[in-house]
């Protein structure tokens, strides 16, 4: 009866979150004198309904990082030059292929992600998140990114290894491997339910962090955000350059570690990291692989 009380405790804030309108008075300390920035940001939910504006602001983030993170490498498939840095240089993507992806990264990031997001700064108030002045500093801000990274990493290697299975593989995660040579947007290809779960190792790490370590601020989740799809959107861009992070953070799994998990359909299963799959054994075939392919280049 008491799990059910506080159960229905929790539903009630949480409903009750969600109908808050914003008031700058209500988040800045008194005596306090705030700087531009937290000016500017808390304006933008003063007399607003907070969920829906914080969802708009997190949904127009990921859109401009998503897409603009993806330019460059979209720019860099007109260049002749470039193509020596393709990892799968036989391999070319229709016009068919490209927009079939983008109107489908469309349909689920507008009806899948963006409703995912309106119900973020309600749960995040719940678990204590501080969405007041001032704004934290920043060595604290890369800090939790660095950990977030790390905590999306293990799970979204489990999560992607069970993906791997049986009719998880078949009915689900299929469809982010009809790419068998990735470009940056595929990142987020993917059918429904594989974009929630995975989505889950994004949202619930800031979370629980927030619960059971420290306090994170409402701004460095969307700072997160925006780091978390720069990494993935270079994961799946397919072209590996001398000056990509992975030939200088050893550790970094880069767009080639992620690309021969595509092109084999095995192994490589962590997104930003390489330890788990070195320490699991899930990478023993990309690295004899790897090894070939850097050769080959370097005798050419």
């Amino acid at each position: 009866m008491a799990n059910r009380t506080t159960a229905e405790a929790l539903l009630e804030r949480f409903i009750s979150e969600l109908k808050t309108t914003g008031s700058i008075n209500s988040v800045i300390p008194s005596g306090y004198t705030p700087t531009w920035a937290e000016r500017m940001w808390f304006s933008l939910f003063n007399g607003r309904n907070e969920a829906i504006t914080f969802g708009v602001i997190a949904f127009a983030v990921h859109q401009i990082v998503y897409y603009g993170r993806y330019l460059p490498y979209y720019i860099c498939d007109y260049i002749p030059a470039m193509q020596k840095y393709k990892l799968q240089p036989d391999k070319e993507i229709s016009n068919e292929q490209w927009w079939k992806c983008l109107r489908s990264l469309l349909f689920s990031q507008v009806f899948v992600q963006l409703p995912m997001m309106m119900f973020f700064l309600p749960a995040a108030k719940i678990v204590g998140f501080d969405c007041a002045a001032p704004f934290p500093a920043w060595p604290r801000v890369l800090f939790q990114i660095c950990v977030f990274f790390v905590i999306e990493d293990f799970y979204h290697y489990w999560a992607h290894r069970l993906f791997h299975y049986g009719i998880f593989y078949k009915q689900i995660h299929k469809v982010h491997h009809e790419h068998t040579a990735p470009f940056g947007i595929v990142a987020e290809y993917a059918h429904p339910l594989e974009t929630a779960i995975l989505g889950q190792g994004t949202i619930a790490g800031p979370l629980l962090f927030n619960y059971f370590i420290e306090q994170v601020h409402i701004t460095t989740m969307l700072m997160w955000i925006a780091a978390r799809l720069w990494q993935t959107v270079e994961a799946h861009c397919g072209y590996d350059f001398p000056w990509s992070m992975n030939h200088w953070l050893p550790f970094w799994a880069g767009a080639s570690h992620h690309d021969y998990h595509h092109m084999a359909f095995v192994d490589n299963f962590a997104s930003t990291f390489r330890w788990w799959d070195r320490i699991f054994g899930t990478d023993c075939r990309y690295q004899a692989y790897e090894a070939r392919r850097t050769d080959k280049t370097k005798s050419e």
